[in-house]
């Protein structure tokens, strides 16, 4: 079950040519192959269904904008007018599909933390 379409990824982004409209569409399978084991799914509930296709929007774009000479996703930039020099570093270069801490938390999934606990040892009169 695919949480987003090719035209909800063009609708928030940009136009796609027919090479990245099929590689959105491998995408969305991916992503929403990923959210799947993620949440559970209630078919009937729509403001979940709403989300899963926005966070599954927003995956495909993070995992895209990573090629061409788009500045969207762009960490850095630096550019010089003289001897004409622009770089930019972007903050997923390997196009990598993940979940925002906001996503996690719009969709319910647990972050999970590392705690400890003091022991009490007997004769511990300290309370």
């Amino acid at each position: 079950m695919a949480f987003a379409e090719v035209s909800d990824i063009e609708a928030r982004w940009r136009s796609l040519s027919p090479d990245e409209e099929a590689r959105a569409g491998v995408l969305i399978q991916d992503a929403s192959a990923m959210l799947s084991a993620l949440v559970k799914v209630d078919a009937s509930d729509q403001e979940q269904a709403d989300l899963l296709n926005t966070v599954c929007c927003n995956m495909v774009i993070r995992a895209m904008a990573q090629s061409g000479m788009d500045t969207f996703g762009v960490s850095q930039a630096a550019i010089t007018a003289g001897p004409y020099t622009q770089s930019f570093s972007y903050s997923n270069p390997s196009g990598d599909m993940y979940l925002t801490k906001l996503e996690k938390k719009l969709l319910g999934i647990s972050i999970g933390y590392i705690g400890s606990i003091r022991a009490k040892i007997a004769g511990d009169c300290c309370d």
